[in-house]
């Protein structure tokens, strides 16, 4: 039998299997055993170096671009130009280095999961070891608080209870049992195991250690977590893609104006290879990854603002293209806070509002709120929760109540409050005599208390179908009827369909003289108080961000360890779009990924499933095409989370390994930040095409002036070091306005974009031609009207230079709209940043045109006044022929999508 299957053999069979015994190893036998299996801790993984991970940054296509304007700026002596293009490559590089060098801390975080220390019987006698000496065979000793050190089957316990939430995701710690289980049973189902990195809350008890390290469940976590794939994000990808084209196109197009300028106009090679420098150089937009970096940026401290921390850049444009969102239930979606919800008494189902453990909310009844003075049955209800019950209520410096134990009993509690019970005072009114604990073998609790005045009551809390047998009344409007079984049967099973655990409530007036309590007083003659349903509910918030998700366009899954009834009734109360089925883990074991693939589009349940089957599952949503998102909080949701798209972890409750292995860490734990940071994400998207429709007809307009002069044979209107001037000084300030712009309207009610369409549109592609045109009209236009009237050539360039730069401040107020008008106050004035970047650029132009220093630079001269009036105009007139054809698009009904 394999080392997975250890939780169907008993426990004997184990102690057998492992050549061990119930007293543990010999010294000896530990260390041969040691040296067989190895330390108990995870091996680190093979990592790249610093210095690989810092030049892999400049493993892209862009970048090679931006890296060959620097050579060739460097090899036409602009070494200042120069400088300033590898600077922009560099700062790119040390970004993304500090960025994506903290993703290798996932697996140092689940390492660090391992308990320290561990009590192992060695020679029949207890020691305190150091966990990494455990080896299978040894006998460890747990209790409560303890970290399990190793994956043990258990061989002794007394009510032991375990959270295994981070690798389940069960809301309730798991009481344990000593039984075997089938061979196939989930994780959560293997009552036997204790599982190395999960929590004793509870209790004490004894296992065999049968795995350790790597071999672990943990372990093997961590290994998927090395094996996973990261996915190139979809932004880069179009971007890898944009700069092969646009490369291609640059080579062909200086190519062929070498070729023209030699053979058809008769220049020098040398003129040529000049003029197809300038033009390679005018074509290539160097601005844009630097342009890119920072509109990432800036969305990363929006998204701050509004609670999501973004940890690699990429990620935040990845969020507009989310199509699914995969969601943990547990502390995602829910809030990880057992609530009491209902309470069943012999008079009818009572609702019970508030969640989580805050103390303040109502019962209500078919819709309107009850009073509890008419309700003595469920003050009663609520009193017995509250005797029959180990956790702890104390009055913070607040003034609220504040409680801690099981989840399950701090519900009761919270119950109890807001039926307006004080616990302290309930407690020493009825003080508690004696008690018969909880255990999963009788699975109930019952405590004997008196009342100072010589009466004395047993109040027991169970299962209903433990309870019910045991029960020969019921309490109805105070007095105490036959049993009405049939009843209670219906009862419980319209609350558990409602996905919500039930624990039935009730009790028995004893002997005055009663002192202890023993099993045979609980055997019989109860009388049935009610029913409470309790369950893990969802958080309002995420609710409503369900919604909004559906209305982008975004479907939303929930993935969890939770049984699938609980899964599907959380679901129809998130308004999940099918809740009628839940697909279980056994299921998606038993299907082939293609299956898989099929079944996954129209499912929006998964119950009972383990990391592989999360895994799979966001594998299976990737392969139709999809863009998706992972939240989740636990160690078993690290490799999931590595996978997707867009991982996303909880801040507050979520592990250091799923932070660690996410894109994004909520901060305050809720869900609804998700809907917020994919608005921001989608606006980030949007800004960046934004940049490059307005960066691009830049580039087109200096590349065509360029080929326009070689077509007519005249000198170049502007040279490649003018050319460098005006890319960096409108990128670093034209552009960047753009990164500022705030969200178009109705972002959140459009689709996500096609993650595999090309970044630019043929809508687009027309715009960049059609400015680039105008462009070339007016400064080649300008150009030439100088040099006719007499103007030497610096002077006619600067002409040029100017012009070309005023035509994109004009420009830029354009651009802040795809297809809307820009002439009114909000479109002109809206972004305050684009006008101060508008008056910026002009100022920079009067250095560039009036200063000693920039003239000797740049070859620049004094301009007039005609000629600020005519490159005024110019720019004026561009700002109006576009916003023409943007109303002639309109008309046409080419409303665009960003």
């Amino acid at each position: 039998m394999g080392d997975s299957n250890w939780h169907a053999l008993s426990g004997e069979q184990v102690v057998e299997a492992l050549s061990t015994s119930i007293n543990g190893l010999s010294g000896e036998e530990a260390r041969g055993r040691l040296a067989q299996y190895g330390p108990n801790q995870l091996p680190p993984p093979p990592r790249a170096s610093a210095l690989q991970r810092f030049l892999l940054q400049f493993h892209n296509v862009l970048i090679y671009v931006l890296l060959a304007a620097g050579v060739v700026t460097a090899l036409l002596g602009h070494w200042v130009d120069s400088g300033v293009i590898v600077g922009v490559v560099l700062i790119n590089a040390v970004i993304g280095f500090i960025q994506e060098g903290k993703a290798e801390k996932a697996l140092d975080a689940v390492r660090a999961m391992l308990s320290p220390r561990a009590v192992a019987l060695r020679d029949g006698q207890k020691h305190t070891i150091d966990a990494t000496e455990l080896v299978p065979g040894d006998v460890v000793w747990l209790q409560s608080g303890d970290r399990v050190p190793a994956d043990l089957r258990l061989i002794r316990l007394k009510e032991l209870n375990i959270d295994e939430a981070l690798l389940t995701g069960e809301s309730v710690p798991a009481s344990k049992r000593r039984d075997a289980v089938a061979a196939d049973a989930v994780i959560g189902d293997r009552v036997g195991m204790a599982w190395s990195g999960t929590l004793v809350t509870s209790g004490q008890g004894a296992g065999v250690v049968v795995a350790t390290g790597e071999r672990t469940e943990i372990g093997r976590i961590s290994a998927m977590l090395q094996s996973v794939q990261v996915l190139e994000t979809p932004l880069l990808r179009q971007m890898s893609a944009f700069a092969r084209v646009l490369t291609g196109a640059i080579l062909v197009i200086a190519l062929f104006a070498f070729a023209f300028g030699t053979l058809v106009r008769d220049y020098s090679a040398v003129e040529m290879f000049m003029a197809a420098v300038g033009l390679a150089v005018a074509a290539i937009p160097e601005g844009l990854p630097a342009i890119i970096t920072i509109t990432l940026a800036i969305g990363v401290q929006r998204m701050a603002r509004r609670s999501a921390i973004i940890r690699r850049l990429p990620a935040v444009e990845t969020l507009g293209a989310v199509t699914v969102v995969c969601s943990d239930k547990t502390g995602t979606l829910t809030r990880n806070e057992m609530t009491a919800q209902q309470v069943a008494v012999a008079g009818g189902l009572f609702q019970i509002t508030g969640g989580g453990y805050d103390p303040h909310g109502d019962f209500v009844r078919e819709g309107a709120t009850v009073d509890l003075e008419h309700a003595p049955t469920l003050i009663e209800v609520s009193r017995v929760g509250l005797l029959c019950n180990d956790a702890g209520a104390h009055s913070g410096e607040d003034g609220q109540w504040h409680f801690d134990g099981d989840p399950t009993e701090m519900a009761l509690l919270v119950l109890a409050v807001k039926a307006g019970l004080n616990p302290h005072r309930t407690l020493e009114q009825y003080p508690r005599i004696d008690v018969i604990p909880f255990e999963s073998e009788h699975k109930f609790m019952a405590t004997l208390h008196h009342d100072h005045a010589g009466h004395r009551f047993l109040c027991v809390k169970g299962a209903p179908e433990v309870l019910f047998s045991r029960c020969t009344h019921e309490r109805r409007e105070g007095e105490d009827r036959l049993l009405d079984l049939r009843a209670w049967h219906d009862r419980v099973h319209a609350i558990a369909a409602d996905g919500q655990r039930t624990l039935a409530i009730a009790v028995k007036v004893m002997p005055a003289e009663l002192e202890q309590i023993d099993f045979r007083d609980v055997d019989e003659g109860l009388t049935l108080l009610g029913v409470v349903g309790i369950m893990d509910p969802p958080r309002d918030e995420a609710i409503r961000a369900v919604a909004a998700c559906h209305t982008a366009g975004i479907d939303v899954k929930m993935i969890t360890g939770d049984h699938a009834i609980t899964a599907m009734a959380i679901g129809r109360r998130l308004g999940l779009s099918d809740t009628s089925h839940a697909l279980t883990g056994v299921e998606i074991e038993a299907m082939s990924d293609a299956e898989l693939r099929e079944v996954v589009r129209h499912t929006d349940v998964f119950a009972r499933v383990s990391p592989e089957h999360k895994l799979r599952l966001v594998e299976a949503i990737q392969a139709s095409g999809d863009v998706a998102a992972m939240t989740g909080d636990g160690v078993n949701d690290a490799p999931a989370l590595k996978r997707a798209d867009v991982g996303v972890a909880m801040g507050l409750k979520g592990t250091e390994a799923a932070k660690e292995a996410a894109e994004m860490v909520l901060a305050d734990d809720n869900f609804a930040s998700i809907e917020h940071a994919i608005e921001e994400g989608r606006t980030v998207y949007d800004n960046i095409k934004k940049s490059i429709l307005f960066i691009l007809p830049t580039n087109g307009g200096e590349a065509l002036t360029i080929l326009a002069a070689i077509a007519l044979g005249r000198s170049l209107p502007v040279t490649a070091a003018q050319i460098l001037w005006v890319n960096m000084i409108t990128a670093v300030t034209l552009a960047l306005s753009l990164a500022f712009e705030p969200a178009e309207a109705g972002i959140m009610r459009r689709n996500p974009r096609d993650p595999r369409a090309p970044i630019l549109n043929g809508f687009m592609i027309w715009r960049i031609l059609f400015v680039s045109v105008l462009m070339v009209v007016g400064t080649f236009g300008l150009y030439i009207w100088a040099r006719e009237g007499g103007a030497d050539v610096e002077t006619a360039r600067t002409v040029a230079v100017n012009t070309l730069v005023v035509m994109e401040a004009f420009y830029l107020f354009n651009s802040r709209y795809l297809l809307d008008g820009v002439l009114n106050m909000e479109g002109l004035f809206g972004n305050p940043k684009a006008v101060l970047a508008a008056g910026l650029v002009i100022f920079f132009q009067l250095l560039y045109t009036y200063t000693p220093p920039m003239q000797a630079m740049f070859q620049s001269r004094p301009l007039g006044w005609l000629d600020w009036a005519l490159i005024f105009g110019a720019g004026l007139i561009l700002l109006l022929l576009v916003e023409l054809e943007k109303a002639v698009m309109r008309r046409l009904g080419h409303r665009a999508v960003l």
